[in-house]
């Protein structure tokens, strides 16, 4: 999988028990998919997933990872890769914008990116092999970049993985089926029947676009308008999102919330964002007992790393390492909720 900040990867377990006492084949609606690490989690676990998100490279994560069945897809998946590694490299607008513009990838391998990418575009591929393919992609791109996991700048010099040719290797795939949609969190939560959801909504001003607007780039192919250092789509300046915004997520949140139809919601939130503990529990407590369970977690690199001048010599100290990421847990049955959040608690 790709580097990820906000990425639930060493959480998994835990939010994955606070739903393993519903039924084997129980509906599971993950609204904020990102990497879809949870939704895979729960796929595994054997329950029926659909994976949400709005940003088109989540989407095509979600579609080859949740939605893509394993026993049927490997076959194809990797003669198709198979096929894709002879491309010869061609460098075009990607090399341009990305490996001399900015210098997030060395051009050697930009080059190699442009021309598998305008491949695939010409193959008119059905999905999920299509989303295959592009998650096959980009996951070898994410091997060799030169950053220090998210796309908002690059290093000052290559870092050593970059000089390192790019390879692809067929995803690993899941067995079972799930499903994808890439709505706004609202739509999906309304139009969503199911058992359970699952919300790990963005907690501070960073959009995941920005961060990953490269990604973006990389699925849709369309390039668009670019602006600053790092190159990003202008709709990461025009686009913005109420989630990311500290007088509007608490609304948008709430919304959402009134909008499922499900037994069970837990909300992921960290100690450190917009809203407070209370907050989110004032909001789900119009549903019944909320449970929550606090889990020590190290803090993204970024603020382990300290902080910086643009010059790159450091100006602050760390404050701290460590944060709160928040499991909140609200059942219509208040016994099943404790259980479940005694589950998350002790895994």
């Amino acid at each position: 999988m790709i580097k990820y900040l906000g990425s639930k990867r060493l959480l998994t377990s835990h939010i994955t028990a606070a739903f393993s006492d519903l039924p084997e084949g129980a509906r599971i609606l993950d609204v904020f998919s990102g990497t879809s690490r949870v939704g895979q989690a729960l796929k595994r676990a054997g329950f029926d997933v659909c994976s949400n998100d709005h940003n088109a490279y989540a989407h095509t994560i979600a579609r080859c990872y949740v939605e893509a069945d394993r026993a049927q897809w490997i076959a194809p998946a990797t003669d198709l890769i198979e096929a894709l590694k002879d491309t010869p490299p061609k460098a075009g607008w990607f090399t341009e914008t990305y490996c001399k513009n900015a210098r997030f990838f060395h051009p050697d391998n930009g080059a190699r990116i442009d021309a598998i990418r305008n491949r695939i575009e010409g193959m008119e591929l059905e999905e999920p092999l299509r989303s295959i393919a592009l998650i096959s992609l980009m996951e070898a791109a994410d091997r060799v970049d030169s950053t220090t996991g998210v796309q908002m700048a690059f290093l000052k010099q290559w870092a050593t993985r970059s000089l390192k040719p790019l390879q692809l290797r067929v995803p690993e795939l899941i067995d079972g089926r799930g499903q994808s949609s890439q709505k706004n969190a609202l739509d999906a939560a309304q139009t969503f029947t199911g058992h359970a959801a699952y919300l790990d909504p963005p907690y501070n001003q960073h959009s995941y676009r920005s961060n990953y607007h490269i990604w973006e780039t990389l699925v849709r192919w369309d390039q668009p308008e670019v602006y600053g250092v790092a190159q990003k789509r202008i709709d990461c300046k025009t686009e913005k999102s109420n989630f990311n915004s500290r007088p509007k997520i608490g609304e948008a949140l709430q919304e959402v919330i009134e909008a499922l139809n499900v037994e069970r919601i837990v909300v992921s939130f960290n100690n450190e964002g917009y809203l407070s503990k209370d907050a989110i529990v004032d909001m789900l407590s119009k549903r019944g007992d909320v449970h929550t369970v606090e889990l020590d977690y190290k803090r993204y690199v970024g603020a382990q790393i300290g902080i910086h001048n643009n010059k790159g010599k450091r100006v602050g100290k760390v404050s701290h390492t460590r944060n709160k990421e928040l499991l909140f847990v609200v059942d219509r049955d208040g016994r099943k909720g404790q259980k479940a959040a005694t589950s998350a608690r002790r895994t």
